[in-house]
């Protein structure tokens, strides 16, 4: 039996050993938060990680994209709010504000945004704070976090066209066990069901084909993977779905973790192209092989002169 992730060498080291939420539970408070503010001044690198703590006693951020915005809530608990926090409304690493910009180029352009792995919200959020009547459809499988994205469509007032789902997308029928209540220093955001968990809830699974008798059938989909590790099980059980929709893609290719051979092989026979999304353009390559620093890839069966129109550079 495989040991439960919590008591793993790799998580205990990813919590400091159980540090980790006191450090930085300490570091939100006023006072402590007051000088590691001034500290950035002399050391700008910290705060264009975005690594750093957001002050607990703020209630909320706002995010921009494009020149609209919307709101996320609990800095101090969401990775993404946080880095709004630190970014001034914007993710502080290039790469990353880039691949929010290009989504909501694409929600733009669509009717429907499926998120999957929503995380707290913010691809969901974009997409409905750049297109008023858009309809999205989000998948989130740890509880907590799938009560702050809800809390978050709530503050966007956003319920009413938003479908928000505590299940995941890949195999369909499949089961795992996620931790009902987080207790580590943020909501995590890295969850899949590549990790074994012995307690906690049961979350299922469902393949993507099964999304679509919920869609019109001429809907433009533009859709967001961010499922570490697991965007091959996605895509494996979603063929019929692209087949149908042929959806802009925004997905997650961790390296050393993503499989970015299987990927390319699920979209080939789809007519998609690959481009890493880079700080500020999309390259585009022949293969899908994951990068040591950009983790985003945009898939799409739009034509390049038709990505240029919405104003996107392209390398290669």
């Amino acid at each position: 039996m495989s040991e439960d992730y919590r008591r793993s060498a790799t998580g205990r080291r990813r919590s400091w050993y159980g540090l980790k939420r006191w450090v930085k539970w300490f570091l939100g408070l006023r006072l402590p938060h007051a000088v590691l503010v001034q500290a950035t001044r002399f050391a700008p690198s910290l705060r264009a990680s975005g690594r750093l703590p957001a002050p607990a006693h703020l209630r909320e951020v706002i995010g921009r994209v494009g020149d609209r915005s919307f709101v996320m809530l609990r800095p101090s608990a969401c990775v993404v709010a946080k880095e709004l926090y630190w970014g001034n409304g914007r993710r502080p690493h290039a790469e990353d504000a880039f691949a929010v910009e290009l989504f909501g180029a694409a929600a733009r352009r669509a009717t429907v945004v499926v998120d999957v792995g929503a995380y707290t919200g913010l691809f969901t959020l974009v997409g409905t704070a750049v297109n008023d009547t858009l309809q999205a459809h989000a998948f989130e499988i740890v509880p907590d976090v799938f009560q702050a994205l809800v809390d978050n469509c709530v503050r966007n007032d956003v319920l009413d066209r938003t479908f928000l789902f505590a299940e995941g997308i890949g195999k369909p029928d499949a089961e795992m066990i996620v931790p009902g209540r987080s207790h580590d220093s943020a909501l995590p955001s890295f969850y899949s069901s590549r990790l074994h968990f012995e307690t906690g809830v049961h979350v299922r699974f469902r393949s993507l084909d099964s999304i679509a008798p919920e869609l019109p059938n001429d809907a433009t989909v533009a859709m967001k993977v961010d499922v570490e590790g697991t965007e091959d099980a996605v895509f494996e059980y979603g063929q019929g779905f692209l087949e149908a929709y042929h959806p802009d893609i925004l997905c997650e290719v961790l390296d050393g973790v993503g499989d970015g051979a299987a990927v390319e092989k699920l979209l080939s026979g789809h007519g998609y192209d690959s481009y890493l999304v880079r700080g500020g353009s999309l390259q585009r390559t022949d293969h899908v092989q994951t990068h040591p620093r950009y983790r985003d890839w945009f898939f799409t069966v739009r034509s390049p002169d038709e990505l240029a129109s919405w104003g996107v550079p392209i390398r290669g």
